[in-house]
């Protein structure tokens, strides 16, 4: 299973090109725990597809992509219709509205004193104001189970 894990991954990173640092600025969340918050949301479904409320393979709300700076691809109008569905559609461009938001809401949710992967994950899947509450089973465990599979490497550290 941690084989799957690793290639679901490493496919995802080279595929997506999630970069570390934008900007010249460096990003709170890892390349290994955006790869294992897309795998415990959506299995890292590259299918560009809005339903529920939610879109693309991390599953991001409207405000959400607000609260994370309403980027955009190509330099479209932000209050474009399709200016929101179109980034978080987009893998580069929704990996760069979650490090933002995390440099917003990153926390510490599990109370370990440490802001790691966990609580990256807690904020993204329940919110910068709400992320101490339950995770639920399949998510904690995907999210788990990926980053044991990563267990080599510091997952706190790692880019």
């Amino acid at each position: 299973m941690a084989n799957k894990y690793f290639t679901a991954i490493a496919i995802a990173l080279i595929c997506v090109g999630f970069a570390v640092i934008i900007n010249g600025q460096e990003k709170p969340v890892t390349d290994i725990c955006l790869g294992c918050i897309c795998e415990a949301i959506s299995g890292c479904n590259q299918t560009a597809i809005c339903s529920g409320g939610v879109c693309g393979l991390f599953r991001i709300t409207w405000a959400y992509w607000a609260d994370g700076g309403k980027l955009t691809v190509q330099n479209e109008d932000p209050q474009s219709e399709s200016a929101y569905p179109n980034c978080v559609n987009d893998a580069y461009c929704a990996a760069n509205t979650i490090q933002n938001y995390m440099s917003k809401f990153g926390q510490d949710c599990n109370n370990d004193n440490v802001v790691d992967c966990y609580d990256y994950a807690a904020v993204h899947k329940l919110g910068g104001y709400g992320c101490k509450g339950e995770l639920g089973y399949q998510y904690y465990s995907t999210l788990q189970n990926c980053l044991n599979s990563f267990q080599n490497l510091d997952v706190r550290t790692a880019k």
